[in-house]
C-alpha cells in the first residue's frame, strides 16, 4: 500500500472510530491529530522525493543542452580546419543530443509541475492540521462547559448529550473530508502521461537526422563563408 493510500485509510479509520466513541470527543480529537501528524511525516518524505526528481531532471536537461552547444562548437572548429567529414560527425551527435534534449526538457517540466503540486498539497495539509488543533481546543472548551452545566443542573438528558457529540463530530468530519480530498489529489500525481508518438520516433529518426545534419552543415558553411 502506498503512502497516500495509507494516509487515506488512516483518515477514514479514525472518522469511524470517532463516530463509534462519541462519549469523549476531546480524547478522540487528540488521537485523530496524532495519527494525522504521523501521516504528515510520510507526506513530507513523498514531497521531498518529488522535489528531488525535479532537481535531477533539470540537471540532466541542462547538461544535455551544454553538450549540444559543445558539439556545435566542435563542428565549427572542424570546418575551420577544412574537415567537413569531422564536422558531419559532430553535427550528427548534436542532432541526437537535441532529440534527447527535447524529451529531457519535457520530463523536467513535468517533474517541476508535479513538485509544485506536491508542495501545495503538503502546505494545505499542514494548514488543515493547524486548523484542527485550533478546533480541538474549542471542542475541549465546549466539553468542559458542558460538564460544568451538567454538575450545576444536576442532570443532562441523553438526547442533549448525543446532539452535542454529533455536532462536534460533524465539524470533525468536514475537516476530514478536506483531508481526504487532499490525499486523493496527491494520488493523481502518480499517473504518468502516455506518449504514443514517442514509440514511432525511432522508426523515422535516422532519415530525419541525416537530412538535418546536411542542412545544419550547409548553414554552418554559409555562416562561415566556406
Amino acid at each position: 500500500m502506498g503512502i497516500l493510500d495509507r494516509f487515506t485509510t488512516i483518515v477514514k479509520a479514525n472518522i469511524n472510530e470517532l463516530l463509534d466513541k462519541a462519549e469523549d470527543p476531546a480524547k478522540m480529537v487528540d488521537q485523530y491529530l496524532v495519527d494525522l501528524t504521523e501521516s504528515l511525516a510520510d507526506v513530507k518524505r513523498e514531497t521531498a522525493g518529488v522535489m528531488a526528481e525535479e532537481a535531477r531532471t533539470k540537471r540532466a536537461a541542462d547538461a544535455n543542452d551544454k553538450e549540444v552547444e559543445r558539439m556545435e562548437g566542435l563542428a565549427k572548429k572542424a570546418l575551420s580546419a577544412g574537415n567537413e567529414d569531422d564536422a558531419r560527425v559532430f553535427l550528427a551527435k548534436k542532432q541526437k543530443l537535441a532529440t534527447t534534449g527535447a524529451e529531457l526538457r519535457k520530463a523536467a517540466d513535468a517533474a517541476k509541475a508535479n513538485a509544485d503540486k506536491m508542495r501545495q498539497m503538503h502546505d494545505k495539509l499542514v494548514s488543515d492540521i493547524e486548523n484542527l488543533k485550533s478546533r480541538r481546543e474549542t471542542i475541549k472548551a465546549k466539553m468542559a462547559v458542558a460538564e460544568t452545566q451538567e454538575k450545576v443542573a444536576g442532570f443532562t438528558s441523553g438526547a442533549d448529550k448525543a446532539e452535542s457529540a454529533i455536532e462536534a463530530f460533524n465539524r470533525m468530519e468536514e475537516k476530514a473530508d478536506r483531508a481526504l480530498d487532499t490525499a486523493d489529489a496527491m494520488a493523481e500525481l502518480n499517473a504518468e502521461p502516455v506518449d504514443d508518438a514517442a514509440a514511432l520516433e525511432a522508426k523515422y529518426a535516422d532519415a530525419v537526422n541525416d537530412a538535418a545534419v546536411e542542412d545544419d552543415l550547409a548553414r554552418l558553411k554559409a555562416e562561415m563563408g566556406l
